[in-house]
């Protein structure tokens, strides 16, 4: 099975992480996209981070009625903090059938010789990049990448954790089901933004 790993701390995860999903699986040969939830990312400071389980928990909850799409927990048993590195040598020796391609924005290739191991990454895996607004592609690292134009929203989820300190809506940002769990939970209300 094709299958696309969607890296992210998805803090929340949004409607415009699902636009995106949505978009490669239609135009790629990819029969489904996982959400591997990351519960550290190296370049992000935890302290702003929700803890791993609820991120999972809404990114499940948002994703339910599309098979497509899976929440992967599978970095949350690896070594802290998240190395992609790491968790591909996993899931290649985990689901040997499985061809795994990662999904990344084009702001993101921009920095991946600063990753861990990333010749690892750009040596056995194909890149799909779907381009954010002043970050063109150069292939420096000769990866094998797949540049998409995908639908773009200006929603992050710095801006949606920002409104939820100001007691703002988040209506129509989020999935229906995650922004009710938000609510219920208190979720990100006492966070730094």
């Amino acid at each position: 099975m094709k299958t696309g790993l969607y890296f992210g701390s998805f803090n929340p995860i949004h409607i415009g992480h699902l636009i995106i999903a949505n978009h490669i699986l239609n135009e790629t040969a990819l029969q489904e996209i996982w959400f591997v939830i990351s519960p550290q990312n190296p370049f992000k400071v935890s302290s702003t981070l929700l803890n791993e389980y609820d991120r999972l928990f809404l990114v499940q909850r948002s994703i339910e009625n599309d098979p497509r799409l899976k929440a992967s927990d599978i970095e949350f048993s690896l070594s802290k903090p998240s190395y992609t590195s790491t968790t591909l040598a996993y899931l290649r020796e985990k689901y040997p059938t499985r061809e795994f391609s990662v999904v990344m924005g084009s702001d993101s290739f921009q920095n991946i010789s600063k990753w861990h191991n990333y010749r690892a990454i750009v040596d056995h895996y194909p890149i799909i990049i779907y381009l954010r607004p002043g970050f063109p592609v150069e292939n420096t690292v000769n990866a094998s990448i797949h540049i998409m134009q995908a639908p773009m929203l200006d929603i992050s989820a710095t801006h949606i954790r920002t409104l939820l300190k100001e007691g703002k809506s988040i209506k129509y940002l989020v999935p229906e089901a995650a922004e009710l769990e938000i609510i219920k939970s208190r979720f990100f209300k006492n966070q730094k933004k």
